[in-house]
Order: C-alpha cells, then sequence, then structure tokens
C-alpha cells in the first residue's frame, strides 16, 4: 500500500516550536514511503530559514521526499535576487530540481514549480508544464498511484479564494485528466479540503481529486483552520477497481498533538477509462 504524508505552507521564520515537535513526533509514528512538501517552505527565501527546513526534513528520516518551491520561497525584496537567482537558497537546501518526480511500483508524484519571478503571489502552469506532467502520467502503470503536486489551487471552497487559483488550472485539469491523474495536490491558501474535481468539470474523461493542506506548522493560521497535514494512502489495484483514501491530521492546541480530524474516500477510474468511454460512444 502506498502511503504518503503532504506537508504545506510551513513558513519557518513564523513556525511553531512546540507544532514542529508534534509533527515529527506524528511522522515517526507512521513512516511513509514519501513526504512531500507543496510549497512556501520558508516565509522570506532567507537561507537561515531553508537551513531550517532541512534540518527538520533531515529529522523526519523519511526514505524520500519531494519538494517545490511556494510564492515564499523566492526573495521578496532582494530585487536583484529576486530577478538573476531567485531559487538559489532553495537549491542549496534542496537541491537543483524544481520539479522533482517520484517514481515506485505503487506511486508516481509529479512536482510542478508554479511560481514565477515576476508574480508575487499567483501562481502559473504553462502549456509545455502541462504537456510535460501529461506525457509522464500517460507512461504510468495501472498499479501506481496517480498524483501531480503544485502549490496555488486548482479548485477553491470559499469566494475569496477565487483570485489565488493557479493561472492556468482549468487548461491542466482537463489535460492531467485524460492523461490518468488522480489526484491534485495544493496548498498555499492554508485551508485543507478535498473535492471532486469530477463534479465540477462534467466533461472530465475520469474521476479526478483536488486535495489541500493547511498549513504544517507556522504561526499564519487561517481563522478556522489551525495547523494540519495531510496523509495519503492507496489502497492499490484490485478486481479492477481502484481507490485512495486522504486523512486530515490537525494539530490542538490542548493536547499538543496531531489528531485525525477527517477521512475522506476517494473512488478512482481505471487506467483506461477514457478510451472505454470512447468507444461506448460509437
Amino acid at each position: 500500500m502506498a502511503m504518503l504524508w503532504q506537508i504545506s505552507d510551513l513558513h519557518f521564520g513564523t513556525e511553531r516550536p512546540e507544532v514542529v515537535s508534534a509533527l515529527e513526533a506524528l511522522i515517526h509514528s507512521m513512516p511513509p514511503e514519501l513526504v512531500v512538501l507543496s510549497g512556501d517552505i520558508t516565509q522570506r527565501a532567507r537561507r537561515s530559514q531553508f537551513q531550517a527546513a532541512r534540518s527538520f526534513v533531515d529529522r523526519l528520516g523519511a526514505p524520500a521526499t519531494l519538494v517545490i518551491p511556494g510564492n515564499h520561497d523566492i526573495p521578496l525584496f532582494n530585487l536583484i535576487s529576486r530577478a538573476l537567482n531567485p531559487y538559489a537558497n532553495h537549491c542549496r537546501s534542496f537541491g537543483a530540481e524544481l520539479e522533482p518526480v517520484y517514481d515506485s511500483p505503487t506511486l508516481l508524484v509529479i512536482g510542478v514549480n508554479t511560481t514565477r519571478r515576476w508574480r508575487h503571489v499567483d501562481g502559473e502552469v504553462s502549456a509545455y508544464q502541462r504537456q510535460r506532467v501529461a506525457q509522464r502520467l500517460n507512461r504510468a502503470s495501472a498499479e501506481q498511484l496517480r498524483i501531480v503536486v503544485t502549490h496555488q489551487p486548482v479548485a477553491v471552497t470559499c469566494e475569496e479564494d477565487v483570485t489565488n487559483l493557479l493561472h492556468g488550472h482549468k487548461a491542466a485539469v482537463h489535460e492531467w485528466s485524460s492523461a490518468g491523474a488522480d489526484i491534485i495536490l495544493g496548498g498555499h491558501i492554508h485551508l485543507p479540503f478535498v473535492v471532486p474535481l469530477h463534479k465540477h468539470y462534467p466533461n472530465l474523461a475520469r474521476r479526478l481529486w483536488a486535495a489541500q493542506a493547511g498549513t504544517a506548522v507556522s504561526s499564519r493560521i487561517r481563522r478556522g483552520a489551525n495547523n494540519s497535514v495531510n496523509l495519503v494512502r492507496s489502497t492499490g489495484l484490485s478486481n479492477g477497481t481502484r481507490a485512495a483514501i486522504v486523512q486530515r491530521w490537525d494539530y490542538s492546541d490542548t493536547t499538543r498533538m496531531f489528531t485525525l480530524k477527517h477521512t475522506y474516500s476517494l473512488q478512482l477510474d481505471c487506467r483506461h477509462l477514457q478510451n472505454d468511454r470512447k468507444r461506448s460512444n460509437f
């Protein structure tokens, strides 16, 4: 069974030490195959903040990590660095690959760098990025849970968050659904939820889910949403059916621990559903 933790919007530089310790304890109690950091690792992209984040990731002891930058991970005030080498500190701590891919017998996770040096907050996915991800999804096996990771969301649940939607998200959702994606993980808005994209996009080729994570350890908590992380599990392929679960774990200021808040059961389509639908139309 595939299992990963999604940790988003840590904003090191504004971290709550007690929450950092509680999150380390949680992940040590349920070791994953992969830890995904879906952006905004730091508050101001400073070297010391990235070093603190790197130390945190090392303490988790996960077999593998996949890390993408968020808009806070490129300099805001140092305009020269932002223009000439915006990812210098990120790469120094987490490597030069800004769009990593994790590929195992049970998981395919594809990172997409949606930040742009000319955008302070908004994210963007280009046609080239959409095609690159789709090509990789098309090579996935039937046994793999297929996940795409962006920082900015492809779906929102509040009107106030509409301006935070990823630029190009509609085309990306359609292309990645056709290529076989199961889940799109995101962060940025510090509000955790899971929504079925196939209910909002009636012409999608297959079931596709969006899973948003809250802010993992930062004091920059959104009203009504404490620190939280997501656990994603796949049940694999059995008797021609596929499914996954997303568990939301919230930090409790009373117990000073992360506890299970919600479990979402995700029904997934099999690999060739789109082709089956096309054949049924003839």
